[in-house]
């Protein structure tokens, strides 16, 4: 069976290209894709040529970035899956687990058809009543988001961690970086039982979208920890948000962010940085006020937790929020939605800075 894949041949040359799929195996399953999400940040830093990983690819054993040599940066391209927020409904079944007709959320990339093992993917049935543009959030995006509300949980726990409120539940909390993982956070953060959540960002446009989801707003470039600590006082010095999460791959964002905590705050980081960090002043607030910086990547859960938090708890914690704000997620955080045939050209568009998205979903 041939299907159409979405790959980037070289940097600024993004390209739908056909390619053949293997036979479905016992055990597996052949999907059509339904909806892709975009997920502009990562997915660009391929088409720009600037992601980490051409520079200094990572060494899995050591954990350690090390610089490529020119032939290795070579050997990144082409980059034959881009994007990781697919629902796709099972056209054919080699297994009772999921029946012909299922519609299932699963990250593989934006592609007409994918060939999966369910048993070495994540691949989450999606419930009757819940709108597929919203699925592409289940299996991956909406589970990075959880996993920042399960660290901060485990930061103001010491670990015994029983729900995602305990990091949240009648806190102050502020997220910097109004784009979809900012707003989503956002939104888990208030359904958790935040006692107020307030949404920093630099764009008016994306601010003007967190106001209409119900939350407070701050310029970032109008230094929303003075106004922070101004508002939110706790005693005398201290001063600042219980909790930030930090959204936005911006060096200025994180110096901004640590500004906004109080003193021997957490700050829960889910960006991706991809340049330098001059804007970063680790001398200041960060060590004045003994503030921790803790790294949430969804490849990793707190210590001690990776027993009772996994990949599809975060997802059933993903469902559990899109049941109860969905409407809001579909009117407000989908910018876009694009048949697949327009997806280079938009992400060109991006790359360029000619349009503006928030969240994007290519349709098939």
């Amino acid at each position: 069976m041939i299907r159409r894949n979405m790959v980037v041949a070289a940097p600024g040359d993004l390209q739908i290209v056909k390619e053949e799929l293997p036979e479905v195996p016992e055990g597996g399953l052949l999907l059509e894709t339904v909806a892709s999400g975009l997920s502009a940040g990562t997915e660009l830093t391929f088409l720009k040529g600037d992601n980490p990983a051409l520079h200094a690819p990572m060494d899995p054993e050591l954990g350690l970035f090390v610089p490529a040599t020119e032939g290795e940066r070579e050997q990144v391209y082409p980059v034959t899956r881009l994007g990781y927020m697919e629902v796709g409904r099972v056209v054919e079944s080699r297994t009772p687990a999921f029946a012909e007709g299922t519609l299932v959320a699963t990250p593989y990339g934006h592609a007409t058809h994918h060939v999966s093992d369910p048993v070495r993917e994540h691949v989450v049935p999606l419930p009757e009543d819940l709108d597929p543009l919203l699925g592409v959030y289940v299996a991956h995006l909406g589970p990075i988001c959880a996993n920042g509300l399960l660290h901060a949980a485990g930061e103001a726990t010491g670990g015994g961690v029983a729900s995602l409120a305990d990091g949240v539940a009648g806190r102050l909390v502020a997220v910097t970086g109004a784009g979809a993982i900012g707003l989503l956070v956002a939104l888990l953060a208030q359904e958790h039982g935040a006692q107020e959540v307030v949404v920093i960002d630099a764009d008016e446009r994306r601010r003007a979208i967190a106001e209409r989801l119900g939350f407070a707003t701050l310029d970032l470039e109008e230094d929303p920890g003075r106004v922070l600590k101004t508002r939110w006082r706790h005693g005398p010095a201290d001063h600042g948000a219980d909790v930030v999460f930090q959204c936005r791959g911006r060096s200025a964002a994180l110096h901004a962010a640590l500004r906004c905590l109080r003193p021997q705050g957490s700050l829960v980081d889910l960006a991706f940085y991809t340049g330098g960090a001059d804007d970063l002043r680790l001398g200041e607030e960060f060590h004045h006020n003994g503030l921790r910086l803790v790294s949430a990547q969804i490849g990793r859960v707190p210590r001690g937790l990776s027993g009772s938090w996994d990949r599809r708890r975060f997802s059933a914690e993903t469902v559990s929020l899109l049941r109860s704000r969905g409407d809001d997620v579909r009117r407000h955080i989908i910018s876009d939605v694009v048949p697949f045939d327009d997806g280079p050209g938009l992400m060109d568009d991006l790359a360029a800075r000619r349009r503006h998205v928030l969240s994007a979903v290519f349709t098939f």
